[in-house]
């Protein structure tokens, strides 16, 4: 038998993907697309399409999160923008206090747009400073300035978003220890609600991946990159922020909720090309081309398969075990400062209790990853900036 569908009382997430952008960035390897604005049209269309098969078969359970990612949903036109939102609450009814997501571009960030989002029922922007030095933003092929970004952030406030994340990078070809700790000063002077800290990763065949390759870049150094997470960590704790999760940090009440559902475990469903879902311990995942989204939904009524779930744009799905789904709750969590009780390895599913886990914590305990107290292992600063050496103990064999 199938996975079946949660109950319509039981909330959901909901991730809307935004492909859209102005230019792509050199270290970018997202689901993203320039020069595809004639798309958008028959995007929005089938998005809707999407969401409606999906709200009508799992019996439009309320959102309690939606987040519109991309690309940058903040260049594509507010209609559309708008459409797509009334669409999803059409088919996942808000709840009272949604937090309702965009991601933006500093140059986007204008009083007119900031009232249309505000009317679609946006309530929280993510804003992509990445750095305030404009070397670097050159680099990364940004289309704003270390100026313009902090103008951004002071309009959003200004324009009556008070729920507002900014997005830095560090471990950057060529960055400083004394840029980055400019960056970081220049963001916490800002006072914004939420931060989120990304070390750069270069993706193969992206034209950074190319440059560093042919030697037109220097090659990042991950030690100096360990040292500019740890001034971070020491940075943001002193100016009154909660480490909350490895790459984020927030003001009392302001972590991103939506993430969090990520990082805890809970089901999601997540809408156009290349998102994810997770529903009732399966993982699914849409075709990646805009243009085959738009097609397969569009040529005729789309409808959800009853057992298991899918639609014509399901590309691929995988049904989680019972001991896959343990492990991936134990290494989610481990992600939060929240951590993993140790009561909750001891009262695992029958057959499956955390006995290998909990060998594997307290081993990374003794290698100095984790530490375990108050009854729970947490993550500690080695474990943080080796997080990966701490998970591939927990993954089933």
């Amino acid at each position: 038998m199938g996975a079946q569908h949660p109950p319509a009382s039981q909330p959901i997430a909901l991730y809307v993907h935004v492909p859209f952008c102005e230019t792509k960035c050199n270290y970018c390897d997202f689901n993203t697309y320039a020069h595809l604005e004639s798309l958008i049209p028959d995007y929005v269309a089938a998005v809707a399409a999407e969401l409606g098969a999906w709200g009508r078969a799992l019996g439009g359970p309320p959102a309690t999160t939606v987040f519109l990612g991309g690309g940058t949903p903040s260049w594509t036109p507010v209609a559309a923008l708008e459409r797509m939102l009334n669409e999803a609450r059409r088919a996942f009814p808000f709840a009272p206090d949604c937090e309702v997501t965009a991601e933006a571009n500093p140059g986007d960030v204008t009083g007119e747009r900031l009232d249309g989002w505000r009317k679609a029922g946006i309530n929280r922007i993510s804003i992509g400073i990445q750095s305030f030095d404009d070397g670097l933003l050159r680099l990364l092929t940004r289309r704003h300035t270390a100026a313009e970004a902090e103008q951004a952030y002071r309009t959003a406030r200004a324009g009556g978003f008070d729920n507002v994340n900014l997005d830095l990078m560090y471990g950057l070809p060529g960055q400083s220890l004394a840029t980055w700790r400019s960056t970081l000063e220049h963001a916490i002077g800002l006072d914004p609600p939420h931060l989120s800290l990304y070390a750069l990763t270069v993706e193969e065949a992206t034209p950074l991946w190319r440059d560093i390759e042919a030697g037109r870049v220097p090659r990042p150094d991950p030690d100096l990159a360990a040292d500019m997470y740890i001034l971070a960590e020491e940075s943001l704790a002193a100016a009154g922020y909660r480490h909350y999760e490895i790459s984020n940090w927030a003001k009392e009440g302001r972590e991103c909720r939506h993430n969090l559902v990520y990082w805890r475990n809970e089901p999601f469903l997540g809408i156009g090309p290349g998102a994810h879902s997770y529903l009732d311990g399966r993982r699914f995942w849409n075709i990646r081309s805009p243009g085959e989204y738009v097609r397969r939904l569009l040529e005729g009524t789309p409808a959800v398969a009853a057992s298991p779930p899918t639609t014509p744009v399901v590309e691929e799905a995988r049904n989680l075990t019972e001991r896959e789904r343990f492990a991936e709750s134990i290494i989610l969590k481990l992600r939060l400062d929240e951590g993993v009780e140790l009561a909750s390895l001891t009262a695992g599913p029958s057959g499956l209790r955390g006995d290998l886990h909990l060998s594997a914590l307290r081993e990374c305990v003794g290698l100095g990853l984790v530490s375990l107290s108050e009854g729970r292992f947490r993550l500690n600063q080695r474990g943080r900036l080796l997080s990966n050496e701490v998970f591939v103990r927990l993954l089933p064999e």
